[in-house]
């Protein structure tokens, strides 16, 4: 059934019902809200791997 996965007309159908649900003014904010979103996830993920590779890990089986 979904052999095929997404082709291009799957996504500009796509595209057409976001903008009819959601409208065109409010689509800039929607995407500059998420693009504040993916940095913050960014930096949060950033600190994560700093702070693993500061700390010494201790094997309790070696």
């Amino acid at each position: 059934m979904l052999r095929n996965g997404l082709e291009p007309w799957h996504l500009l159908i796509l595209a057409i019902v976001v903008i009819a649900l959601f409208g065109s003014k409010k689509l800039p904010d929607t995407a500059r809200a998420l693009g504040k979103s993916m940095r913050i996830l960014k930096s949060g993920a950033k600190a994560m791997k700093e702070t693993d590779v500061q700390e010494p890990r201790t094997d309790p089986h070696a």
